[in-house]
């Protein structure tokens, strides 16, 4: 195994990971550990050239940094990501080999589930490295997140609802959703439970039609999703989707959804609120999963009880940010992220 330091002035620590002989080539990024141990899952997908791989986990790392600040955890930001399909690459032996890597760290990083990751892969991570979450059995097994993911964005939705729309619920409005994995699926199903009217999207075409089939909805092509009208686009796939050709193309009143990072550079936040279109910034309406895994690495023995409190806590955080934004008339993600920063601050006193 080859680990090499990678120079980003903006994080505690990266590394690089690489066992040829595996098909192992990654990134571990760890954007602080002011708060607690840095956490956030690991995702493996196929990337275009390692430097993008590179700059996703920097990015989602950073991002973890103002999700768990947000949610109020003892948890700094870090991020992992592997470079590959998990559908072909992805074996036993890679993935004991990652873990070898955590522990290397020394408690520095806990990981877990995200994209392309799955409990049984938390297993075989954890059985060379106590630093994993997203566990199926043990003591303090926290499972999935999705479902409690899924939850969160709900609650981000209806929140952003009732600032935009002035209602109460979400019958008769329309959500556009994109990504229908663990989390989409989830969400589409509270979102139908609640008597919205569904628009999706995937890449994965059989999924989009069996999704569509189970809640009633419209299936549009992927590129197709950012012109379609609707009342609230909900993204829940990959990040940066919300960018300078993107968000001329929205005919919707308000975007909240569970992609991590989804603005492609913070300016795009002042183009949505330039458009009049609400934005409910990811990561306080995502941080569901984190709150459901935070309960396996702080060991809370009320799981069900602490989490669910967790989640009111974070839905009125987002009622605190719209409210406040609209009072100083500028973008939600301004606001969301100022108050991070002094969350920071006051933590760093």
């Amino acid at each position: 195994m080859d680990i090499t330091i990678v120079d980003a002035p903006e994080h505690e620590r990266v590394v690089e990971f690489k066992d040829n002989s595996l098909g192992l080539l990654g990134y571990i990024a760890i954007h602080s550990t002011q708060r607690g141990p840095a956490a956030g899952g690991v995702r493996m997908r196929p990337f275009g050239h390692p430097a993008e791989a590179l700059d996703d986990a920097l990015r989602l790392a950073r991002g973890m940094t103002f999700k768990n600040a947000a949610a109020d955890l003892p948890l700094g930001g870090g991020k992992a990501v592997i470079i590959g399909d998990p559908h072909e690459d992805k074996s036993p032996e890679l993935l004991q080999a990652f873990g070898r890597v955590i522990q290397g760290l020394n408690g520095l990083y806990w990981t877990a589930e995200d994209m392309g990751m799955t409990p049984a892969d938390m297993a075989h991570i954890g059985s060379e490295t106590e630093f994993v979450a997203g566990l199926a059995e043990g003591e303090f097994a926290s499972g999935d997140p999705s479902p409690i993911t899924a939850r969160g964005i709900f609650n981000a939705i209806r929140v952003t609802a009732q600032h935009r729309f002035r209602l109460s619920g979400l019958k008769g409005l329309t959500v556009s959703v994109q990504g229908l994995g663990h989390v989409g699926e989830h969400l589409c199903q509270l979102l139908h439970d609640s008597g919205a009217q569904l628009i999706v999207t995937d890449i994965d075409t059989r999924q989009a039609a069996r999704v569509a089939e189970r809640f009633a909805a419209r299936v549009v092509a992927p590129d197709a999703i950012y012109g379609v009208e609707a009342d609230i686009f909900a993204p829940c796939a990959i990040g940066g989707i919300l960018n300078e050709t993107s968000i001329p193309l929205l005919k919707v009143g308000a975007v909240a959804g569970g992609a991590n990072n989804q603005l492609s550079r913070d300016r795009d936040a002042q183009l949505l609120h330039e458009r009049g279109i609400l934005y409910a910034p990811d990561f306080v309406a995502n941080g569901g999963g984190i709150v459901n895994v935070a309960t396996e690495i702080l060991r809370v023995a009320e799981r069900e009880a602490w989490v669910a409190g967790r989640l009111q806590a974070l839905e009125q955080t987002m009622d605190r940010i719209l409210t406040r934004a609209k009072a100083e008339a500028v973008s939600p993600h301004e606001v969301a992220e100022s108050i991070v920063h002094e969350m920071l601050s006051l933590q760093a006193a």
